[in-house]
């Protein structure tokens, strides 16, 4: 199986606080991922190293073997990797389905005065990006909601609508930041078909922040443990969660 992901030795230290301590993983293609640990462990700290919202003091990001550690955001969303946020991030004065065409626009492309103009040019590829939204929207059972501002939409199906506009990008790599954050037991229930669902579907590769461990216990294959924004522990799911010192970094000592 094709590596995915190969981060190699990641640090970064923010005003002499190491906030991320010689990380590595290696994250095969297919494969549904977890990073886990207490809160300020530095999970959402690696997340924005992989997105080049930082950039590392060392180490090395290879994507599908391409080094891509100096791109920036914008370029390593266009080399593969997209992102949901720990706080919903939408364009809440939107509809649904131009949120969804915001991530398609990548894909697509008119001149400017094709756009002022409305040529038949930029008309044909808006038809295109609309029945790509469209298409998208009903993957997620979500094209009912299609013309509903997306502040309008139940907190789960924002959460939904957030992944689907980054699958719109087309990634090779999805990051999810902490997706069941605010939800009840049902909507997490549900995130967790969907997650399972985007991986079978589009064969996706998975790396998701959270602390909800019967998601994470329900749908991770392997985890990677941070603790103070060192790696704690790694391998596969059971092993990891039943490890002693995991469970004394999320419990204390007695």
């Amino acid at each position: 199986m094709a590596t995915m992901l190969d981060a190699k030795n990641l640090s970064i230290s923010f005003g002499g606080l190491r906030a991320v301590d010689d990380f590595t993983i290696k994250i095969e293609e297919g494969e549904l991922y977890g990073l886990i640990g207490p809160n300020g462990a530095g999970k959402t700290t690696v997340f924005n190293l992989l997105t080049g919202v930082y950039k590392p003091d060392e180490g090395r990001i290879i994507l599908g073997g391409k080094d891509i550690t100096r791109l920036d955001p914008v370029h390593k969303n266009k080399s593969g990797i997209a992102r949901t946020f720990q706080n919903i991030r939408l364009y809440s004065k939107l509809s649904v389905i131009d949120n969804v065409k915001v991530g398609l626009h990548n894909q697509f492309h008119y001149s400017t005065l094709a756009g002022i103009l409305h040529t038949p040019s930029y008309r044909k590829v808006e038809k295109e990006i609309d029945e790509r939204a469209r298409d998208l929207l009903s993957v997620f059972k979500m094209e009912q909601h299609a013309d509903v501002l997306a502040s309008n939409l139940p907190y789960g199906e924002q959460r939904k609508l957030e992944i689907a506009r980054a699958m719109a990008t087309e990634p090779k790599l999805l990051l999810l930041d902490e997706p069941a954050a605010g939800m009840n037991p049902n909507e997490t229930k549900e995130l967790m078909e969907t997650i399972s669902f985007i991986r079978e579907k589009f064969g996706m590769t998975i790396l998701l922040i959270e602390h909800d461990m019967k998601l994470v216990s329900g749908i991770c294959e392997k985890l990677t443990v941070l603790n103070f924004g060192r790696m704690l522990a790694e391998g596969g799911t059971k092993e990891v969660l039943g490890n002693p010192e995991v469970i004394k970094a999320y419990l204390g000592d007695d």
